[in-house]
């Protein structure tokens, strides 16, 4: 047992100081003696446990991603909670930004030149979350707040419609924003067979969350 655990500590430390100089030099910047200079290694024990840079960015963005669907499942499964709120609640643990996470990593995830970040973050969510949000529209069927016979399909299609419209990548004025939202909103209704404003009230608040972050990133504050 002692040998996994040390070899689970390496493997971490390893990690950690991926993040911090993926967030400080970029993915591209970063080459493997950066990594080997930053723990002080043999390039042997890091061969070890990752066969490459690109495998060491697989398992960083593994972790990350697993630890925001871990929130989002442990919220869904709180059946005391107002299946709405729980959407509510679930969007917006999956923002990074609210976590422990480097934010200057979470800034290079969104630059042009490592797109390869923000791609692997985005598949690895999408896979994720899309049995967690199905199991929540499934429970508001059975609940009869909504109705759908493709809640597996709906969950694809929302996660992937707010991740992608709604990514900080994509610039729009005010005006476009809020007429996406009110779309967004207007559609996700209709695909959920519900009354039209029956989800405003869940929505909202996870872009007025967004606003607020992206303010602050403006303003030299963090970044997601």
């Amino acid at each position: 047992m002692r040998v996994v655990k040390e070899a689970e500590e390496r493997k971490n430390e390893i990690l950690d100081a991926a993040e911090r100089l993926f967030g400080t030099k970029g993915f591209d910047g970063t080459s493997t003696n950066d990594i080997l200079n930053e723990i002080g290694i043999a390039r042997g024990t890091l061969y070890y446990h990752f066969k490459s840079k690109e495998e060491i960015l697989d398992a960083m963005i593994g972790r990350m991603t697993d630890q925001l669907l871990a929130k989002a499942e442990a919220i869904v499964t709180r059946k005391d909670v107002p299946v709405l709120q729980r959407f509510t609640m679930m969007m917006l643990a999956l923002n990074v930004s609210e976590g422990k996470f480097d934010q200057e990593l979470l800034e290079q995830v969104h630059r042009p030149q490592n797109a390869l970040m923000h791609q692997k973050m985005e598949r690895r969510l999408l896979c994720g979350i899309t049995p967690v949000m199905t199991a929540l529209i499934e429970e508001g069927i059975a609940q009869g707040i909504c109705q759908t016979d493709y809640p597996e399909e709906t969950a694809e299609m929302t996660f992937l419609y707010a991740n992608t419209v709604f990514d900080d990548l994509m610039e729009h004025s005010e005006e476009e924003r809020r007429r996406k939202i009110e779309a967004f909103i207007y559609n996700l209704e209709r695909l959920l067979n519900m009354e039209p404003g029956s989800m405003r009230e869940a929505v909202i608040p996870i872009f007025s969350r967004r606003q607020i972050r992206n303010s602050r990133l403006k303003n030299g504050g963090f970044y997601a």
